[in-house]
């Protein structure tokens, strides 16, 4: 059961999304929480030192491609 959830998709360029990609990772370095604003609201995610992490890549015959980066603790 899900208390907060928050779903968010932009197109944008692959640089962007690598800029998106490193800030979030940099915060992830540096403090034990990352900051989410969304329609006005601000959230903190209180992130502990060890985490599980997982990658999924997903090829699809129709150029429908993902590559998924998951943390869950």
């Amino acid at each position: 059961m899900d208390l907060f959830a928050i779903a968010d998709s932009q197109r944008m360029s692959r640089e962007e999304a690598a800029a998106k990609l490193h800030s979030l990772a940099d915060a992830l370095a540096k403090n034990n929480s990352v900051e989410f604003e969304r329609e006005g609201r601000r959230i903190t995610v209180r992130i502990p030192n060890e985490v599980n992490f997982k990658v999924e890549v997903e090829l699809g015959d129709e150029g429908d491609n993902e590559l998924e980066v998951e943390l869950t603790w």
